[in-house]
């Protein structure tokens, strides 16, 4: 097995060693090193530890009583990057990175044995585990500034980015921010996953923020053991791909006194500098990938052991036995105690708690506090005359849903110094559709900026911005986009509450300009009606405005429910109905609003999950949302004009789904029409159908839906996308 042959390994190794003469353990433990023996030894017990803690988890899982076996041996020389760093330093950490979890926990003052138990309660998916409850085996603690990261590959990194960002910028605004003011953000990875777009997307976001000479302080620490499970990463590949605009650093990980001198250089240079490094160490990896993986299927004989002769903790012996400060027996001994203690730990950890049911492992997903929410939609700016130049809002008359949504903006950001909206082109041009226009003027490009033309970028800055103690609306320019870096939102904001149990929280409200319909401008990414892959997030708050009025209350929800909940909104806002103005006839202005002044806004609050209802008609119920809001009630008119009496139910929420309003509507008519501008498979009628279903509704249900297309140019959109005709004929056929 490969655990027996490092182990082996290890024992033969040390016990072969040849003591030198006794040394002052204050003194380095090698000529030109600062590495002092007593620190060698400190940091020795956290190599030893992670050590351990592999061959435990590989021998819970012979038990079946673990459930996590990617180990982080071979890269134990990680203690000494934590030991350069501080503990109050936010670190997001590669899932190899045990030691230096085990470092980070001594150094904020905890027993050896806490941060040991920590990773052995992870490993046995133990519901007292401290940071995930049992969810899943991460590295985080909130005590420890350490950030809880799944295996998602290179999915933190633009996290990571976003968090050197808040530091610099809630010092900027003057805010107490999550993290001190001089502190530094430091994240790690493997050679392999420096390869993945979200690492070439934050690495190349502080290569730009650095190139603008703005402030950012991460260290990145790629870890590069030449091995991607069995995909071998190139000789050299890190160093010659790396951003020339991050400062390089680069040491032996296998040797615990070079990475102790250079991590400390690049701290100090990350720290004092204000500016992003990359720390480049060229370690092993030993036991393989996993405890399931069988590394003789694609590696040699000769591979394998030449790792095993540049074992870290081999390596760190030899410091010690070699400068006197240790025999061999001695830390054979340790070994062998520390092993048998440690597997005994393991033991008691597989006999805790698990987790018991569905209502215990959803806990902390979507945590609900509406009458908190109710009660901080109400808060307004002391002074609102000077935030709007003495023309407040509700002085304007009737506005269109563009204007709602950055007159609303700019309530929020005169209220709450915290709030940051940033995207591409939201600054000075004021969004493509001049949502956000006039903000930056008003309120400074500290709080309202541009950002590079990465979708993956915008939201890791949302992320690490949240995280940090800031309230982040981050502008998605078209619901396509969003697409391309989904997994921002999907692996790390939603999994976030859930894998630390609320300990960490990323409040942010996702702007997006969506849907189809837009006259003139054409084509499936500007036009794009798929929300399928948002309503699948568990905990994601959906919110889908049509009128002007409902955009102004529900975006004040959704500020408030990530500022209270911590909630992740995505906030959808259908572009073709930015600027409309009329609802039947020409000039009629029926799809204006006018604005709520903040004396109001706790009786118009719209809760999350509750739908608006238009007309009180019995025979039939049209439910829509969107653009169908307005094509619905049109139609509705022309069918209450020939005696039919019909409702219209606007869902306002795709997630979580108005269930009871909508079952209250359906019962009222006895007939459902679902009028869904997304399209027929995947889109949100499905699941509608299915709540009236599950429910025992016994009456008529149709629907009519957009075409499984994407949205072609010019006029031929008209032949996929939902219609009014196609809303009507489908009624009048309910009807009859």
């Amino acid at each position: 097995m490969a655990r027996d042959a490092v182990e082996t390994h290890f024992a033969e190794a040390v016990a072969a060693l040849s003591p030198g003469p006794p040394r002052d353990p204050r003194m380095p433990v090698r000529e030109g090193t600062g590495l002092t023996g007593a620190r060698c030894r400190e940091l020795f017990e956290f190599q030893l530890g992670s050590r351990l803690l592999d061959v435990a988890a590989r021998w819970l899982r012979e038990q079946d009583e673990g459930f996590y076996t990617i180990g982080s041996s071979g890269h134990e020389g990680n203690a000494a990057v934590a030991a350069a760093l501080r503990a109050t330093d936010p670190a997001l950490l590669h899932y190899r990175s045990g030691a230096f979890y085990l470092a980070r926990s001594a150094m904020a003052g905890r027993l050896p044995e806490e941060g040991l138990r920590d990773v052995l309660l992870g490993l046995t998916a133990a519901a007292e585990e401290p940071i995930a409850g049992g969810r899943h085996k991460v590295f985080g603690h909130a005590g420890l500034a350490v950030i809880p990261q799944t295996s998602t590959i290179a999915s933190h990194l633009p996290r990571a980015v976003g968090v050197a960002f808040a530091i610099e910028r809630s010092r900027l605004l003057g805010l107490r921010g999550a993290w001190p003011d001089d502190a530094i953000t430091v994240c790690s990875f493997g050679d392999a996953s420096a390869n993945h777009a979200s690492a070439l997307s934050a690495l190349n976001t502080a290569g730009y923020v650095s190139y603008q000479g703005l402030a950012l302080p991460i260290l990145f620490v790629c870890e590069d053991n030449g091995l991607g499970i069995s995909v071998r990463t190139p000789r050299g590949w890190v160093e010659a791909a790396r951003h020339p605009r991050l400062t390089y650093f680069a040491a032996d990980g296998c040797d615990l006194a070079e990475i102790h001198d250079v991590a400390r250089s690049a701290v100090e240079h990350v720290r004092l500098r204000r500016s992003p490094a990359l720390l480049h160490l060229g370690t092993v990896r030993l036991m393989g990938h996993a405890g399931s993986d069988v590394e003789l299927s694609y590696r040699t004989k000769r591979e394998i052991n030449a790792d095993l002769e540049r074992d870290p903790l081999v390596a760190t012996a030899r410091l010690l036995v070699e400068a006197g400060l240790a025999t061999p027996e001695e830390l054979l001994l340790h070994y062998e105690t520390t092993r048998e203690h440690l597997l005994k730990m393991a033991l008691e950890s597989s006999r805790r708690p698990r987790l018991g049911s569905a209502a215990d492992v959803m806990k902390p997903l979507a945590p609900r506090t509406p009458r908190a929410v109710a009660a901080a939609c109400a808060v307004a700016a002391d002074s609102r005359e000077k935030a709007f130049a003495g023309r407040l809002p509700e002085r304007e008359g009737p506005l269109t849903l563009s204007q709602a949504i950055n007159r609303t903006l700019a309530d929020q950001l005169a209220a709450h110094p915290d709030v940051l909206v940033f995207g591409e082109d939201v600054a000075r041009k004021g969004g493509v559709y001049g949502v956000t226009r006039g903000l930056q003027k008003r309120f400074g490009a500290a709080r309202v900026f541009d950002t590079l033309l990465d979708e993956q970028a915008v939201l890791g800055l949302a992320l690490g911005s949240g995280v940090s103690g800031l309230v982040p609306v981050p502008e998605i320019q078209y619901l396509a986009y969003l697409h391309n870096a989904l997994d921002q939102i999907r692996g790390e904001a939603a999994t976030l509450p859930f894998f630390s149990q609320g300990a960490f929280r990323n409040p942010m409200v996702v702007r997006v300009a969506a849907y189809a319909y837009q006259k003139g401008f054409g084509g499936h990414f500007h036009n794009d009606n798929s929300v399928a892959a948002l309503r699948d997030i568990p905990g994601l708050i959906v919110a889908s405005p049509a009128r002007p009025d409902d955009a102004a209350s529900m975006l004040r929800t959704c500020m408030a429910a990530a500022r209270v909940d911590g909630s992740v909104c995505v906030f959808l806002e259908p572009i073709a109905l930015y600027n409309t103005r009329d609802l039947f006839a020409n000039g009629d202005n029926g799809w204006l609003s006018p604005y709520v002044p903040p004396a109001r806004w706790a009786e118009t609050h719209v809760p999350v999950g509750r739908a608006r209802g238009y007309g009180d008609g019995r025979d039939l119920t049209i439910v829509t949302f969107g653009n169908g809001v307005r094509m619905s009630l049109r139609a509705a008119i022309r069918l209450t004009a020939e005696g039919y009496g019909c409702r219209v139910l606007d869902l306002r929420w795709l997630s979580p789904l108005p269930v009871e309003d909508l079952l209250h509507a359906a019962e009222l008519t006895g007939r459902v029409l679902i009028a869904d501008e997304t399209r027929r498979a995947g889109g949100v009628s499905e699941s509608v159908v299915a709540e009236l279903l599950d429910a025992g509704f016994t009456g008529r249900v149709a629907r009519v839906t957009s075409a499984d297309s994407f949205v072609p140019l010019g006029e031929a959109a008209g032949h996929v996308l939902l219609s009014e005709t196609e809303i009507e004929d489908a009624a009048r056929k309910l009807l009859a």
